[in-house]
């Protein structure tokens, strides 16, 4: 039940969702900040301002993340902590703070994987007009350039973009995520931009170092009909074609579905066909990965009744779920990592985020028994190693989460951490999970 050799053990996390420090030392305004701070966005207008004070408390962290036997840590740079209006001249203090965040991992054998953005645009670029906007993807690009020419001395793995289906459906179509529009064409020509974004960045990151690595993080739902009914085998075929096809063709050269292009033409969504493509774009999204990243959590089982405009995830009777209601299916991840690596044939993957959310806290002996989490784990870590077993090229696993943090529009209800954190004092209580995860890496096996 071992891995392989090399293989990489790590843990990840994000900038807003545990950072904090939202007006300090210069940091600019970010559309999370406007769409936490907006009534009704979130639970309990939560808000990520404080958030776990990563960016005071980062020492104290990554010597816990030594201390668990960490390997790699995958934490995104915030867009708007390095320039806080999205373009121009660079705030110091922000490079500084990742600079040494990158330093202090170094220090105790970490591996820094940086994401170059996870969700939190500056809101100076949304004011013009965000990712539906090119100019969005040529400031990323020029972002990118400036956070590798700082740091990549030290960095060898770059993440560019991480879930393009959240930052465009998610956020442009159903409205669920900053900055909370519900406009098809919106989120369709933002998912563009943002592929687009990705090949401008990986061009910068890779002109300052021949070694860097660059992949992206896709996340996955694959979907598997709810019964053997002709409507419900394709409107399964049409959600993994809406969710995951529509990002992995480009980045693989294919260009975009045609069959995902011919019903958002039918279904109103492309008034004038793929307007916003321009000449030499699609060369730019599919400039090669030298990784794959793939995060996965729930599968979605789709009814004969779902269409493009209306989702019907159907709940399967005697299945576990998560306490995000999200189906525990590590079955579904295996077949999923399979499928990818037979499609697609990418030369590595990585998998940058899998984890659940489950609220269990510290008992009377101190202690977080989080044996649920041990148990979704070990699974999807079986799935993993059967993938590999298989042929499938999986370089390593990144669990999601480190530790508990500021969950989007479900505030601080929702814990994926295998380190708990009360959010009011700061403390922060690795779980049994992370003691399990631990001995895991240690052996670089199951037990």
């Amino acid at each position: 039940m071992q891995f392989p050799d090399g293989f990489t053990w790590g843990v990840a996390t994000s900038a807003y969702q545990i950072e904090g420090a939202a007006n300090e030392d210069g940091r600019g305004e970010s559309i999370w900040d406007r769409f936490s701070h907006t009534p009704g966005r979130t639970r309990n207008g939560d808000t990520g301002d404080v958030a776990c004070d990563h960016y005071h408390r980062w020492s104290e962290d990554i010597t816990l993340m030594a201390d668990l036997g960490v390997k790699a840590y995958r934490f995104s740079i915030a867009w708007p902590r390095i320039l806080p209006s999205g373009r121009g001249k660079a705030n110091a203090k922000g490079l500084d703070f990742y600079d040494r965040l990158v330093e202090g991992l170094l220090e105790v054998g970490i591996e820094p994987l940086p994401t170059l953005y996870h969700w939190d645009l500056p809101a100076a670029l949304d004011d013009e007009g965000g990712w539906p906007s090119r100019a969005t993807a040529e400031a990323f690009g020029d972002y990118a350039l400036l956070v590798a020419d700082r740091l990549g001395d030290r960095v060898k793995r770059w993440i560019t973009q991480n879930e393009p289906w959240c930052q465009s459906f998610l956020s442009y179509q159903l409205g669920v995520h900053a900055p909370g529009h519900t406009n098809w064409y919106e989120a369709i020509t933002a998912s563009h931009h943002i592929l687009v974004s990705h090949g401008m960045a990986a061009e910068a990151i890779r002109s300052t170092s021949s070694q860097a690595e660059v992949g992206i993080a896709l996340n996955f739902e694959p979907a598997d009909p709810a019964t053997g009914d002709q409507r419900a085998r394709e409107a399964a075929d049409r959600y993994r074609g809406y969710f995951f096809r529509w990002f992995l063709d480009p980045l693989f050269g294919r260009g975009y579905p045609v069959d995902m292009v011919d019903d958002y033409r039918s279904a109103g969504h492309l008034p004038n066909g793929l307007d916003f493509i321009e000449a030499g774009d699609m060369d730019i999204v599919s400039t090669p990965l030298d990784f794959l990243g793939v995060n996965y959590y729930p599968r979605h089982t789709s009814g004969a009744d779902e269409t493009l405009d209306k989702q019907s995830e159907i709940r399967i009777d005697g299945a576990e779920y998560t306490a995000m209601n999200w189906e525990v299916n590590p079955e579904a991840f295996e077949r999923l990592l399979k499928w990818i690596a037979d499609e697609y044939q990418p030369g590595r993957i990585l998998i940058t985020e899998n984890g659940c959310s489950y609220p269990d806290g510290p008992g009377p002996d101190g202690r977080v028994h989080d044996e649920r989490r041990i148990r979704y784990l070990h699974q999807h870590l079986r799935a993993v190693q059967n993938a590999i077993e298989a042929g499938v090229p999986i370089e390593g696993y990144l669990q999601w989460s480190f530790m508990d943090n500021f969950e989007w529009s479900h505030g601080y209800h929702q814990r994926f951490g295998i380190v708990h954190v009360d959010f009011d004092t700061q403390v922060r209580t690795p779980k049994d999970s992370a003691y399990w995860y631990r001995d895991v890496i240690e052996r670089n096996g199951l037990p």
